[in-house]
């Protein structure tokens, strides 16, 4: 059977609940890992949350840059020492790939970083990405990993890329202020005012809100590549569309 490699992004909002690790989240995303890996996926996982993470250890001011740097710092050894745990139960290996924003800007360190990727995957060991929080500067403002996931997909050569949010679709307004927004199940295009909106997170962990999330899927579209957006709080869509071919919920983004 042909394989097909996806990266999964999942935001702060679903690996958080009351400024704690949402474990139980994780162990279901975990599971829906393992369970793709089964039909025959190859899945990067991009994961937000260190910031979070570190939070519950050392409860610093956030809205610090050098606070922040220091909380992902402390946070992204416990992240993943929860996310090992967690794929051990299904006899999986997980690995940590901290890149920094600039590895898609040169050719040769892009390069360096798939033949990573690659080989991981092809020992059947589940990438978990994170940008380099420490050190770079840019996560405040690259949209909760986002953007760094729709370049992974790109560069890392997948035919798409699901992200897992508190948004569980993309809607025609806003779902939240509007009773009557519908869910635009499919988008094959999206405007130069929707790239352009102003940024909307929804909690204090997070970055990005749905510009980012168009952004990311306006980019992939230009490259030909798809990307689902669906809830990380329910995985039932996600998991109808990729296990069992139906499109339930979520929104499909493809040219």
């Amino acid at each position: 059977m042909h394989t097909q490699r996806i990266v999964i992004k999942v935001g702060s909002h679903v690996l958080t609940e009351d400024g704690a690790i949402a474990k139980a989240r994780i162990l279901a995303l975990v599971e829906l890992i393992a369970e793709l890996k089964a039909h025959t996926y190859e899945v990067i996982l991009v994961s937000s949350g260190a910031v979070a993470a570190g939070h519950t250890l050392l409860p610093l001011d956030r809205s610090n840059v050098a606070n922040r740097q220091a909380l992902a710092a402390i946070g992204q050894p416990l992240l993943l020492k929860m996310y090992q745990e967690k794929f051990e139960k299904f006899g999986h290996l997980c690995s940590q790939v901290l890149l920094s924003a600039d590895v898609f800007e040169s050719d040769k360190h892009t390069a360096h970083a798939k033949v990573a990727i690659d080989t991981l995957l092809e020992n059947s060991v589940v990438p978990i990405i994170n940008e380099n929080d420490t050190v770079s500067i840019e996560e405040l403002v690259f949209g909760d990993n986002d953007r760094l996931s729709a370049h992974v997909a790109h560069y890392f050569d997948a035919q798409m890329l699901v992200i897992l949010s508190d948004i569980d679709a993309f809607y025609d307004k806003d779902p939240n202020r509007y009773d009557d927004a519908k869910r635009r199940a499919v988008v094959t295009a999206i405007s130069k005012e929707e790239l352009e909106a102003e940024h909307t997170p929804n909690n204090e962990f997070a970055t990005g809100g749905i510009v980012t999330k168009l952004q990311s899927a306006d980019f992939l579209m230009k490259h030909g590549r798809q990307m689902l957006l669906a809830s990380g709080f329910d995985l039932s869509d996600v998991k109808a569309f990729l296990v069992d071919g139906e499109h339930v919920g979520g929104t499909l983004f493809i040219s």
